[in-house]
């Protein structure tokens, strides 16, 4: 009778730990999505304040038509790109170079930097940047905190079992830290 009720109660503390483990997982891979949620937010705020601010630099920077081209096909494929996090990334990553020349051209007009409209969008554009940086590192975090618990024993049986994997983080290529080049056929 002892022996039954021993039994009893170690198969009631595992099944209390693989709750509890499962939970976790749970837990972590809906801050992962949160994550992206917060990410997929910012970067559809950017892609909606591209248009804009082309419009406003076009009027000054009419010479400029391969930019305007090359952030327009960036902007498309960024938007194509879905919810995949290594192809979303490298598309975004894609996309920030040729936004950085559009802002270095427009740094050329001096008429253009005293445009309200332009000062406007481009401090939205800075702000939307700052957000896009940190909903990286929130989702950078919440999946290192998720594929760290995938990993790690005994939430790695309870992972298996349960089909928790390992998430995929948002990188930024190195070429986007880069500082953008900007030639201007005219001379200036």
């Amino acid at each position: 009778m002892t022996g039954l009720i021993i039994l009893t109660l170690i198969a009631i503390a595992l099944l209390a730990g693989l709750v509890v483990v499962y939970n976790m997982l749970v837990g972590k891979r809906q801050m992962v999505r949160n994550g992206w949620a917060d990410i997929d937010v910012q970067l559809k705020r950017r892609a909606n304040l591209i248009p804009s601010l082309m419009e406003t630099v076009k009027g000054y920077a009419a010479h400029e038509r391969q930019l305007f081209q090359e952030v327009t096909e960036k902007r498309s494929q960024a938007q194509q790109a879905g919810d995949d996090a290594r192809a979303r990334g490298a598309a975004e990553s894609a996309l920030s170079q040729p936004i950085g020349r559009l802002m270095a051209v427009a740094e050329a007009y001096p008429d253009l930097k005293a445009s309200e409209n332009f000062r406007q969008l481009q401090d939205e554009l800075s702000d939307t940047e700052n957000k896009i940086e940190m909903a990286r590192r929130f989702y950078n975090g919440a999946v290192r905190e998720l594929n760290t618990l995938v990993e790690s024993f005994p939430a790695s049986l309870v992972a298996g079992v349960f089909g928790f994997r390992q998430a995929t983080f948002f990188e930024v290529e190195t070429s986007d830290r880069a500082v953008p080049e900007v030639g201007f056929g005219d001379g200036r």
